[in-house]
């Protein structure tokens, strides 16, 4: 028999310490944070979920965040209106359940609701992930740009997707002429 799938939450105020402790198990792919910048970001974000207790949770900025990322400002130079997946955690224990994939899909549904048409992230090619690569392609993410970051210590490749229409493939997008 099968387990019912556990619901996705708001991330609310007293999932702050646990988020941050999920967080920073895993600050080498993402980066650590203080309590005090986890509040600021979560007071800053367009979209926060979390699946069950805390198995897994996302945070998403949209474009006018005041985020000093180097991704999310690598897409802020090139486009209008987007939002912007900072980080997304699955907790080793559950993985393999498609947390990740649950929170994506959700997140398309509210970002479409919000008149958005695009979802971006970025995905660590120095050092390499392909498992993330993979899974964003598997979700129509294509490749639209990369970059060395952090004084060269990461490069990374950036990834968009259209949410326009009922598409699962991304179509061409749009960039800033000006």
């Amino acid at each position: 028999m099968s387990k019912d799938p556990l619901p996705i939450e708001r991330i609310a105020a007293a999932d702050e310490a646990a988020i941050l402790a999920l967080n920073n198990e895993h600050a080498a792919e993402l980066s650590w944070l203080e309590p005090e910048q986890l509040s600021f970001l979560l007071k800053e974000a367009f979209y926060t979920r979390r699946i069950g207790a805390l198995e897994a949770f996302i945070m998403c900025f949209d474009q006018d965040a005041l985020y000093d990322s180097p991704n999310f400002l690598w897409f802020r130079e090139r486009y209008p209106r987007f939002v912007y997946v900072d980080r997304v955690v699955v907790a080793a224990e559950a993985r393999g359940r498609g947390h990740a994939r649950c929170l994506y899909v959700d997140l398309f549904e509210q970002a479409r609701r919000a008149g958005h048409t695009m979802v971006t992230c970025e995905v660590n090619a120095d050092p390499p992930n392909p498992v993330s690569d993979a899974f964003h392609a598997a979700l129509g993410f294509a490749e639209v740009g990369d970059a060395v970051i952090h004084g060269g210590e990461k490069s990374v490749r950036y990834y968009a997707r259209s949410i326009a229409g009922r598409s699962s493939a991304a179509a061409p997008l749009a960039m800033k002429t000006s």
